[in-house]
Order: structure tokens, then C-alpha cells, then sequence
């Protein structure tokens, strides 16, 4: 089940987002961050445990960014990631925001979604705010990639 991730949800959510941080696989978010942005979350439970999660933070008046997105290992290949972020897009199509963008090690998946490759130094300063704190700043060794709205075929949902 995909919903609103909700305040009781966010040391699930640290401790997944982080035990994928702890392998190099994204940037880690501390605890406070996550209560700070619980609105901008959905989560995928099972029988109650948290096995999912992402995010769209707005950038700005024409571009989002999907972040991340992770699912407990133990449910990889059931479709799970694939329904977040089709929960995700649609929050950006409601909010009307033409173009959402991702950096991600995980391009193929993304792809399969829809999202195409673009140039990091496309994307708006305002994108490298959280860079920062990232420890390969500043030699950024993840895919950018870019989902137009207005011109993208609706998602795939399978």
C-alpha cells in the first residue's frame, strides 16, 4: 500500500534511507530532516512495516526533484519504487509543475519511468543546495535525469 508517510513513520524511514546511505547508494538524511519534510513523503507499507519511501521537494515555480526513493531490499522486483513514483509525478502534475528531475544511481530504473538524461549544469543552482553535505561534493558521480510533464507519455504503472 502506497500513502502519505505520516510522523510515526520516520525512524523506518531513517533507518532504510540510511542503510542505503551507509553503502554509498544515496545521501543520507538525518532524522530531523525527514520530520521537517514528512509532507513532501509517501511510503509503502506491508502488514504495517515501512518498506519504502520518497519524496518531491519543489525547487522552484517549473521544476521538482524526486529524492529519495528507496525500498527494503527484501521487496525489490515487486513493482513497489515503480508505484511511489508514479504516486510522486502525480503530486507534481497536481501542483502543476511542468518538469521533475532526479540524480540518481539508479538511471535504468528511472528511464523505464520515463526520465531522460540531462546535463547537471542544466538544472538551476538552487538544485545543489543539499550537495553540500554529500560526501563526493564536489565530483557528483550521479545520472541526472529530467521528466517533462508537459510532453512525457503518462507512466507506466506495470
Amino acid at each position: 500500500m502506497i500513502r502519505r508517510a505520516k510522523v510515526k513513520d520516520v525512524p523506518a524511514m531513517v533507518k532504510l534511507i540510511n542503510s542505503y546511505a551507509q553503502k554509498g547508494d544515496m545521501l543520507g538524511r538525518p532524522m530531523i530532516e525527514l520530520y521537517e519534510s514528512i509532507r513532501t513523503f509517501v511510503v509503502a507499507e506491508d502488514d504495517g512495516k515501512i518498506i519504502g519511501c520518497g519524496s518531491l521537494a519543489v525547487i522552484w515555480n517549473d521544476i521538482a526533484e524526486m529524492r529519495t526513493v528507496a525500498v527494503d531490499p527484501a521487496y525489490h522486483g515487486r513493482g513497489i519504487g515503480r508505484q511511489m513514483v508514479h504516486e510522486l509525478i502525480n503530486d507534481a502534475v497536481e501542483l502543476e509543475i511542468p518538469r521533475v528531475f532526479c540524480l540518481t544511481y539508479q538511471a535504468g530504473f528511472f528511464k523505464k519511468m520515463g526520465f531522460k538524461d540531462i546535463d547537471k549544469h542544466e538544472l538551476p543552482h538552487k538544485v545543489w543546495k543539499d550537495c553540500i553535505n554529500c560526501p563526493k561534493f564536489p565530483d557528483c558521480d550521479e545520472t541526472a535525469l529530467v521528466l517533462d510533464l508537459a510532453i512525457a507519455d503518462k507512466p507506466d504503472q506495470n
